[in-house]
């Protein structure tokens, strides 16, 4: 078994093709095939299913990638510490993240910072929804990434404090008003978003027993201004996931307040590579002055 097995087994689970698995890594895709197939027999189990239009891991796969992940985590930072010892400070660094709230309110002025202080390490950002974050961290496909707390299963540093809002029609009653209980929203026509906010959606309207009248459900937060802009509906989502609010559309606070608090997580603070700690405590700073 080598690493580059195990990399090429590891980024093809992560992009889930043939095709884009030999695009990430330069090699033809007969060459991922071929490696994959001479890993499943040094390993005397098949790690993926080959029925379906894409592949697909199988039960002892998906357990597999996992150790392949921390490996691959454990090579890396053994190579950064060699690095540093010589002075450098090199190699890579895989960040999650999760949307407007992260990759655009955070990780710009994070990445700046980080890129002038450690020039030579390169950083790989995927964006991907909120849960998916906390999987790829468990299965140690990235080392750090964004969240939303609480999350027991992580080690965790707040950097951000965001809120929930009522996004209202302006010509809405509701919209006269300075806030928003989940009562008021009671037989509303209303928007479901997918996005990771929907957990917290759902308890701020169960805690008063409000029901909404959910008649449309969408990902893209452009699309839910637009039906709220001509009108049609009312939603709730993160304030700095919004916009400024575009023409016919007002935010209003919940009341009680529903705070949204972000973070950036890692398995283990204690065990992160020198480039991961090194960007934990870029963020540490920029999260005190945003916090103080």
């Amino acid at each position: 078994m080598t690493f580059t097995q195990l990399d090429v087994f590891a980024t093809l689970a992560r992009v889930g093709s043939f095709s884009r698995a030999a695009a990430a890594l330069g090699i033809t895709q007969s060459g991922v095939s071929h490696t994959i197939k001479q890993l499943e027999t040094e390993l005397g189990v098949s790690l993926l299913n080959r029925d379906g239009s894409a592949p697909a891991l199988t039960e002892v796969g998906a357990r597999l990638l996992i150790r392949a992940n921390d490996m691959l985590q454990q090579k890396e930072a053994l190579l950064q510490e060699a690095n540093l010892e010589r002075g450098v400070a090199r190699g890579s660094l895989r960040i999650a993240s999760f949307g407007t709230t992260s990759s655009l309110r955070l990780l710009p002025a994070l990445m700046a910072r980080y890129q002038r202080a450690h020039p030579l390490v390169d950083v790989q950002i995927d964006e991907v929804k909120d849960d998916a974050v906390v999987q790829w961290l468990l299965e140690r496909r990235v080392e750090l990434g964004f969240v939303v707390l609480p999350e027991a299963r992580l080690d965790t540093l707040h950097v951000l404090t965001d809120e929930l809002v009522a996004v209202v029609p302006a010509a809405h009653p509701l919209a006269a008003r300075s806030g928003i209980r989940a009562r008021d929203l009671e037989g509303e026509s209303f928007i479901r978003t997918a996005a990771g906010s929907g957990p917290q959606i759902d308890q701020f309207l169960t805690a008063e027993g409000a029901v909404p009248h959910v008649r449309y459900r969408f990902e893209q937060l452009s699309s839910m201004l637009g039906f709220v802009a001509q009108g049609l509906a009312i939603t709730v989502a993160a304030r700095l996931a919004l916009p400024e609010p575009p023409e016919g559309v007002v935010y209003r606070s919940l009341k009680p307040a529903k705070p949204r608090e972000v973070a950036l997580a890692a398995l283990s603070f204690a065990k992160l590579s020198p480039a991961a700690a090194a960007f934990v405590e870029v963020a540490r700073k920029m999260g005190k002055r945003l916090l103080g």
